[in-house]
């Protein structure tokens, strides 16, 4: 009896001690993050629930994302370590704010946001005792550029017999996000679609007679709509109308139909959770008349914006998108698919360069070959999508036909410069007239050239800016396109307008026939690359009869120029030009077979990046899946034969033993979206990242299902510091 008072008198002091003791947190800095671990309450009862929060607060300007973060970005992350019994529930997420990037559109949270967590205490715990709950967090915190962070945040909490009083610090916080956050409200929801609109109706007491200005629906799924497309508001007595822009889910593409259409309607009378259903618009949901459309570009939810600039959300995109598009084609320019078009630039420039009105009107004859074929191949690839086919930029080169024309014409050009022959005096005769001597056709036919070779490439600045393009209204796409084509020619036109750069050149002189034949050769690697490419799409016995064509051409070529030279001596080489045409006919027929051969079938076997030992697999959504339920980490590398930028990246990052090493150690697969040749499948995901063409590289951290995306141009560093950051998790 005795000792039982003794251990009374010295419990009962501890006891009220715990009763009385804060919650013990310690803040990890991440770097443009302070994180740590906050609660509602200050100790934790038996058999209670106790909200967990994970405080971020966010340096100025940055920003994390959302469950679903929009157009870009990756939600955060939480993996509790909890003692035996205890259990964390999902996150309750405040609603975000809408942060416009350019041409996309995010989920986002800036400042500071607490992320509570639901945790169950088990009716075994012991009063008296603590308990330490342990939270590692990942996430994705982005300004003009974007980090992955992580952090190990910690708390202790006592455990106490009687009610836990609120956490002297964040207990109000904590229960005011509890609050605010959007939940069920008894609302009915239905959704109907209408064309590419998809409408959806809500209604219910929590909204009767409601303030809808600004309201907007924040989707759970990525997919369903398209985020950067305005909403508009209709109002009705008991709830409200929001006309959405229908999403990938709902293109040709999608693997299933859509049923629900699940997520939540903030207001500034409040924001709800709701679960739509397909069906008949709602009576009470329209009928008051509408309200401007919530566009993206707001900052806050509903209840910061007002309508009035949101309106613009389309408009204020546009602007962005030219500009990033503009800055895409400036860049374009110095990709690697550019180079051997470069050749034919530089020759042209150098034969003209102390003659400036020649130069000049070579300058608008290219500008104007750039433009004119870049909207040509806009508004095909337009038409196309619109008639239900999943292609995108540079979807010329997944044609056979098209590569086998190129890759001859590429070898013509080359015979050209080398010499072998040269344009028919007729033909000079006639453009010399058409341009005043200044090689009008040629330079126009030097801009097409180089935006066919182009095309395969997408440079910085321009993937979302072709994303947002094949998004939008047509009269939008061209005007994006025609703004890529207008910096991809800028630096050829700044030149022939400013003759003083060009004057710094030598005279006119035998240098210029040297230096037009050394210009040749990269005009041969580009044929060579090309036939190469052919013969990835067409099997080896189409890559024989389109070598045979080649050589025929090539005989073609020189009888052609024999025929030329004895001309100016003033014969008339009949037989030479019977030749020419004769080889001409032949290398055509020989083409037309080789595209007749049929297509070998493509083989599912792993393949290995050369010289590294890094085996890839052939991509599918459901090998990812398969992959990431294993607990790997996986890299998915979207690429082509025809894209230069892709075949580099392979061999300059891609392809060394460090990588491999580090694939291995981290346990990553890497996956290969060949789309070589048409592929509906590869076109969809490309389109659900907001990319209109290769390359396109990304990168799945373990337990994630939103992957990170890689720059287009990578190094091998880059790609094994973003394979070890995804292994943490």
């Amino acid at each position: 009896m005795l000792l039982r008072r003794l251990f009374a008198a010295v419990l009962a002091p501890l006891a009220l001690l715990a009763v009385g003791a804060p919650a013990r947190a310690e803040v990890v800095k991440t770097g443009h993050i302070e994180v740590e671990l906050v609660a509602q309450e200050a100790a934790a009862v038996p058999g209670s629930t106790v909200f967990v929060a994970l405080r971020q607060k966010i340096q100025t300007h940055w920003h994390t994302y959302w469950r679903n973060p929009g157009d870009a970005g990756d939600a955060t992350k939480i993996v509790w370590t909890l003692p035996p019994g205890w259990t964390a529930g999902d996150i309750v997420w405040p609603t975000p704010e809408r942060v416009r990037v350019g041409p996309l559109q995010d989920y986002a949270y800036n400042g500071e946001v607490l992320l509570p967590v639901p945790i169950t205490v088990p009716a075994t715990a012991r009063p008296g005792e603590s308990v330490t709950l342990k939270a590692a967090a990942a996430f994705l915190v982005c300004e003009e550029i974007c980090v992955p962070e992580d952090a190990v945040v910690t708390l202790t909490l006592p455990i106490v017999a009687g009610p836990a009083k609120p956490d002297p610090k964040w207990g109000e916080t904590v229960a005011t996000v509890l609050a605010k956050a959007p939940k069920p409200a008894g609302l009915k929801a239905v959704w109907t679609r209408d064309g590419q609109a998809v409408k959806l109706s809500v209604t219910g007491a929590a909204l009767k007679g409601g303030d809808f200005a600004g309201a907007y629906f924040f989707p759970y799924s990525g997919q369903v709509i398209d985020h950067a497309a305005p909403q508009a508001i209709e109002r009705g007595p008991d709830g409200l109308t929001l006309t959405l822009t229908s999403g990938f889910a709902f293109g040709p593409e999608a693997t299933e139909p859509v049923k629900e259409l699940v997520g939540v309607v903030a207001t500034k009378g409040g924001d709800y959770e709701i679960t739509a259903v397909e069906g008949a618009p709602l009576p009470g949901s329209v009928g008051l008349g509408s309200l401007p459309a919530a566009g993206a570009g707001s900052t806050g939810g509903a209840s910061s914006s007002s309508g009035g600039a949101a309106a613009s959300g389309l408009a204020g995109g546009l602007p962005v998108a030219l500009l990033f598009a503009f800055l895409g084609g400036l860049i374009l320019n110095l990709m690697p698919c550019v180079f051997p078009v470069l050749s034919m630039k530089a020759a042209s420039l150098a034969a003209h360069a102390h003659d400036a009105g020649k130069t000049r009107v070579q300058g608008l004859a290219f500008l104007v070959g750039v433009v004119a074929t870049f909207l040509a191949l806009a508004g095909l690839l337009i038409a196309v999508r619109a008639g239900g086919a999943a292609v995108g930029w540079g979807f010329q080169l997944q044609s056979p036909a098209v590569v086998a024309v190129l890759s001859l014409l590429m070898l013509l050009v080359a015979l050209n410069l080398s010499g072998v022959f040269e344009v028919g005096a007729a033909a000079q005769g006639a453009a010399g007239r058409v341009s005043g001597g200044s090689g009008l056709a040629g330079a126009f036919l030097t801009g097409a050239l180089a935006v066919i070779v182009a095309a395969p490439c997408t440079a910085p600045f321009m993937a979302g800016a072709l994303g947002f393009a094949l998004t939008q209204p047509p009269v939008f796409a061209l005007a994006v396109f025609l703004a890529l084509a207008l910096g991809f020619a800028a630096p050829f036109v700044i030149l022939a307008f400013v003759p003083g750069l060009l004057r710094k050149l030598p005279r006119p002189g035998p240098w210029m026939d040297v230096l037009k034949h050394a210009l040749a050769f990269p005009m041969y690697g580009a044929a060579a690359w090309l036939v190469w490419v052919f013969s990835q799409q067409a099997g080896g016995v189409a890559l024989a009869l389109l070598l045979a064509a080649a050589v025929l051409v090539a005989f073609a070529a020189w009888a052609y120029g024999l025929g030329e030279t004895r001309r100016f001596a003033g014969k008339t080489p009949l037989v030479a030009f019977g030749f020419a045409l004769a080889g001409l006919v032949s290398g055509v027929a020989l083409t037309v077979g080789a595209l007749k051969v049929p297509t070998p079938a493509a083989s599912g076997s792993q393949t290995a990046e050369a010289g590294s030992g890094l085996a890839s697999e052939p991509w599918s959504p459901e090998r990812v899946a398969a992959l990431q339920a294993e607990g790997k980490v996986v890299m998915v590398d979207f690429t082509a034969d025809w894209c230069v930028t892709c075949k580099v990246n392979e061999k300059t990052a891609l392809g060394g033993a460090r990588l491999a090493e580090a694939f291995k150690a981290q346990n990553a697969v890497l996956l290969k979206a060949d789309w070589t040749k048409r592929d509906a499948a590869i076109a969809a995901a490309l389109a659900e990242h907001g990319r209109a063409g290769v390359p396109l590289y990304l990168v799945y951290p373990k337990g994630s299902s939103a992957p990170v995306i890689l720059p287009q141009l990578l190094t091998e560093g880059l790609v094994i510091e973003a394979v070890e950051k995804a292994a943490k998790g």
